[in-house]
């Protein structure tokens, strides 16, 4: 009769089993309707965009740098590592309140005080199963596992972005590279140019038709444009040992690579179809990683108040024992000694200084937190993206600029010196245009190179691509993701 009433309670328990604490509801700051007029989005236009969005530059070089960098770099290593420990944490969560069986074996040997009266003393040996169980009634363990899959999320998300941020800083590092090769090929060039005015105007000094001050102004002119070249040699070093660190390597294992290359990215501005920078899905910034590990950290943390409000009520156990219990070890195991015990048990807190209660306001307040968080990560997500259309948008009309002003520049170079061979204009005239025709060159190289920079923060703040695809670093996060 007491098992019958012990197994009618149990039930009872377990059909009373409930999950205490709010279940998550994505918040809804911003209407989707008022996120598509604030960057002016032509959802209805949006086409697959891949994670390989740096292909379209069609530079091998780059293409192999990204590569390596997510296959080999510390930062993606440690990045998965971390996915691993969530889904390690979630697997042991989840089995929290799963029953717990060990094998015991034990001696015991107990000897009575003489103040008991007549000393007794008792030995034996124990062999068996020991089982206990704390059963979810109020859902804490749920929470529990709730809280560590939303961890297991952010991690996978974090992964993501940890490759995206790699991807777009390897992309950025290199057009930098580029761009610093580009500016010390034109001072190279008119360095070269700049000699030959300079032995021009040394000839005609010896001759008695210039002056001191025109052949110190063309000494001026070769020394200036040879000072920027060790610093341009210093940064296409920088970049280049910053470019083997992002893939896994020593500086100085990329420079054979690197070095010289035939086809300069930033010698000419990249082609780009300006209507793609609007041509998103409305719900493009909930799907950054950035936003997502936000918003999932908000999940795991809305989880945690659950586990809070369960600890305020009574927990239920489990324990018990089977095996055999007799006084030699070597006859232990036999139907004459079997034994079993078990005992339930109920505990209800009662007084605690207000601890409880305490935490579950702390969750709680940990929670709007998390939420602020994730708010703010959406208008940080929403002004990048519209401040990188507005940058790409912006520098292809200062390049049409660029490149007309060195063009009209080259016109006036030519036209100054051939006026000064014909010793029409003094030579000032001559340093003049040649430092305006570098400085020229020098813009339009980086502009060039500002529009590539722009279309990569671009590509960064929307997620680096609409709808992901199977990359090596993806593939890693699914596989950890489905265990």
């Amino acid at each position: 009769m007491y098992n019958k009433n012990g197994f009618a309670v149990l039930s009872l328990l377990l059909a009373a089993s409930c999950t205490v604490g709010p279940d998550y509801k994505r918040p809804k700051f911003y209407p989707d309707a008022s996120i598509e007029q604030s960057l002016q989005l032509n959802p209805q236009a949006a086409s697959e965009v891949s994670l390989d969005w740096y292909k379209q530059f069609n530079d091998p070089f780059l293409n192999t740098l990204i590569a390596r960098g997510v296959n080999y770099s510390p930062t993606i290593g440690a990045a998965v590592e971390k996915l691993r420990q969530a889904r390690q944490s979630l697997r042991i969560n989840a089995v929290q309140n799963f029953p717990d069986f060990d094998a015991d074996g034990s001696y015991h040997y107990v000897k009575d005080s003489v103040s008991y009266g007549i000393p007794l003393s008792t030995d034996y040996y124990q062999l068996g199963i020991d089982a206990s169980w704390e059963l979810d009634i109020w859902g804490g363990g749920r929470r529990l596992t709730e809280s560590s899959l939303a961890l297991v999320r952010e991690a996978a998300a974090n992964l993501n972005n940890v490759r995206l941020s790699l991807t777009a800083e390897i992309a950025a590092d290199y057009v930098s590279l580029r761009q610093a090769q580009e500016q010390l090929r034109i001072s190279q060039k008119n360095l070269v140019l700049q000699k030959s005015i300079y032995d021009l105007v040394k000839q005609k000094s010896q001759a008695g038709l210039a002056d001191d001050i025109a052949l110190n102004q063309a000494s001026y002119a070769v020394k200036t444009t040879s000072m920027l070249i060790p610093q341009l040699e210093q940064q296409v070093e920088a970049y280049e040992n910053a470019l083997a660190i992002l893939t896994g390597r020593l500086p100085g294992e990329l420079k054979d690579m690197l070095d010289n290359p035939e086809h300069n990215l930033v010698a000419a501005p990249f082609a780009y179809d300006l209507q793609r920078l609007y041509a998103l899905p409305v719900d493009v910034i909930r799907n950054r990683p950035d936003v997502q590990v936000s918003e999932q950290q908000l999940v795991a943390q809305n989880a945690k108040i659950g586990q809070a409000i369960a600890e305020l009520f009574p927990s239920v156990s489990l324990s018990g024992f089977i095996g055999y219990q007799g006084p030699n070890i070597h006859r232990l195991v036999s139907p004459d000694h079997d034994m079993y015990s078990y005992s339930p048990s109920i505990t209800l807190p009662l007084f605690h200084w207000g601890a409880l209660m305490n935490n579950v306001e702390l969750q709680k307040s940990i929670a709007k937190e998390d939420l602020y968080l994730y708010k703010a990560s959406i208008l940080n997500a929403a002004a990048e993206i519209r401040n990188a259309m507005v940058n790409v948008e912006k520098e292809y009309n200062r390049n049409a600029s660029a490149r007309q002003a060195v063009s009209a520049q080259r016109k006036v170079s030519s036209l100054t010196l051939g006026k000064y061979k014909q010793g029409l204009i003094s030579f000032s005239d001559v340093l003049t245009a040649q430092q305006d025709l570098l400085s020229s060159e020098n813009e339009m190289a980086a502009s060039n190179a500002a529009i590539y920079q722009n279309i990569i923060s671009f590509y960064k703040a929307v997620g680096g691509g609409y709808k992901p695809v199977a990359t090596p670093a993806a593939k890693k996060a699914n596989a950890l993701c489905k265990g």
